[in-house]
């Protein structure tokens, strides 16, 4: 039986490089974006396999529901949420359709994505559900001399890690594999698409970022960080959330007493 993934954004930078590698190991592919000319192209380019072209906004609702519909209707082997908008901006100065545009598509896609093309992979007992954020969701302590502001992307991120998170272990003993990939900085077009200039700026590669992904996936990582050298640091944080979580009591703290 052939292989067939998903992948959302993959008209440039981290999408076009999931099409590409998995393209070249057989994966027939449903590749999804706003620019259908893109997509086209990549589809002439790969004869090899079988690509669908799947044209949607994913910052609507009915973008969201067309690509969720072929989520819940094909036996996806793997689902790859990726597109992104990134809008950098204090939040008092975030237009109102901006920070719509920026929740729909990095929360409320890949969100009902997966929600769609979970059944039918837990079904089969097989499949991976990939989404990629970024390290901007474990920026949220940072102090105020931090640039650029960013808080609704940051919280957008934070919303995928933990979401993958608690998916993973719904999703334990299925054979349902759920991960997330944060990568820092990456040499795509998706910041110039916003007005930043980070050519000064040491960037990984969009190939890279995919080549940490599957590897990631192979071990069984549920968070990916392809330039975090040190995973101890991650086992660090994720370690503190469940201690915080498991130090709530009914009683109210000590601290909180007396005011």
């Amino acid at each position: 039986m052939s292989k067939l993934a998903l992948v959302t954004g993959a008209t440039s930078g981290i999408g076009r490089a999931y099409a590409e590698r998995l393209a070249g190991t057989g994966h027939d592919l449903i590749v999804v974006g706003r620019r259908e000319d893109r997509l086209e192209a990549f589809a002439a380019d790969h004869p090899e396999v079988g690509v669908r072209v799947l044209a949607a906004d994913l910052s609507t609702d009915d973008g969201v529901d067309a690509v969720a519909a072929v989520c819940a209707a094909e036996p996806l082997n793997m689902l790859v949420n990726n597109a992104g908008v990134a809008h950098y901006m204090p939040l008092a100065e975030l237009p109102a359709d901006k920070a719509r545009e920026l929740v729909h598509v990095k929360v409320v896609a890949p969100t009902l994505l997966a929600r769609a093309a979970v059944a039918g992979m837990r079904d089969r007992g097989a499949g991976a559900l990939v989404n990629v954020a970024g390290m901007i969701a474990f920026s949220g302590p940072a102090p105020s001399s931090v640039m650029p502001r960013r808080a609704v992307y940051a919280g957008t991120l934070a919303h995928l890690v933990a979401m993958t998170q608690a998916l993973a272990a719904e999703l334990e003993g299925t054979g349902v594999a759920v991960q997330v990939v944060c990568p820092g900085v990456v040499a795509t077009e998706f910041h110039e698409r916003q007005g930043l200039d980070l050519s000064a700026v040491p960037r990984m590669s969009a190939d890279d970022v995919v080549t940490a992904g599957l590897r990631g996936l192979e071990l069984g990582e549920v968070v990916t960080a392809p330039g975090v050298e040190d995973a101890a640091l991650l086992d660090a944080v994720f370690r503190a959330d469940l201690a915080a979580f498991g130090g709530q009591s009914p009683r109210l703290a000590t601290r909180y007493q007396g005011g």
